[in-house]
């Protein structure tokens, strides 16, 4: 367990704990185990974990180059099918000329149910149209009390048919850069071209979140995989290390959400 924490964040071990337990009780059941919706940043811990052991992984989130996605646990014997995901896509009815919805509005409300974020997936909105995942459990409690967004109501209905997902557009431009180290405080100066001082404000201002979770600490270590979120500036992942110069600087390939 401690060579294994030592390659992550501290903050992240209750995390790699509880994968842990997954991988376990796939090898003493010899069964697949389904999780509910993880991140990137997640994910690539659960496979991390899985290398050098006999199982296998695989990840869906219905829509096509989700974000959010549960992650399938499974003996080599196993040959995962789509059903077994257990993912339900809905999209809303709303009022569209008299309102208009925003990423954020659909989330809050839906966090406003009670229920923890893993067990929703993507939000997709195009136009007017707004779609979502969940687990497929919450498909009957969905319908029953997900009825409003904010003041407004609204009823949901579910898809079935994958060629009406809404697809994703999102687009990462890739660029290099070359940083002392991993800390958030110099790479966020190197993302946007500022001084290590004026990221260092922009980290205790709460402006900078790591994984969908504001980060005050300027010294965080960052890894691959990590996404960040810059108020004002955008959305930024941690593609992966790329060696090293010869004065021992990082050379990082880093993505920017066009």
């Amino acid at each position: 367990m401690e060579s294994i924490m030592q390659h992550f964040r501290k903050d992240e071990q209750p995390f790699i704990e509880m994968a842990i337990g997954w991988l376990r009780e796939v090898e003493n059941s010899y069964a697949p185990k389904l999780t509910d919706f993880l991140d990137p940043r997640e994910r690539f811990i659960v496979e991390s974990l899985t290398n050098g052991t006999d199982l296998k992984i695989a990840a869906h989130g219905a829509f096509s180059d989700g974000e959010r996605k549960r992650v399938l646990l499974y003996p080599d014997y196993y040959m995962p099918e789509w059903k077994d995901y257990e993912v339900a896509v809905f999209t809303v009815n709303y009022a569209v000329k008299f309102l208009t919805l925003k990423h954020k509005d659909v989330l809050g409300s839906l966090m406003s149910l009670g229920l923890d974020r893993s067990k929703f997936g993507d939000i997709r909105m195009e136009g007017e149209e707004v779609q979502f995942a969940v687990t497929a459990e919450l498909r009957d409690y969905m319908v029953a009390n997900f009825t409003s967004i904010g003041k407004a109501k609204i009823s949901i209905s579910e898809m079935t048919d994958p060629e009406q997902f809404i697809a994703n557009d999102d687009e990462w431009i890739e660029s290099m850069q070359v940083v002392s180290s991993m800390r958030l405080d110099v790479v966020v100066a190197a993302l946007l071209n500022v001084s290590r001082q004026k990221a260092v404000t922009f980290i205790r201002s709460e402006k900078v979140r790591v994984n969908w979770t504001v980060q005050t600490q300027p010294s965080l270590e960052l890894y691959e995989s990590d996404l960040l979120s810059i108020r004002g500036a955008g959305r930024y992942k941690v593609i992966g290390i790329e060696g090293r110069t010869r004065k021992d600087k990082v050379r990082l390939l880093t993505g920017k959400l066009e």
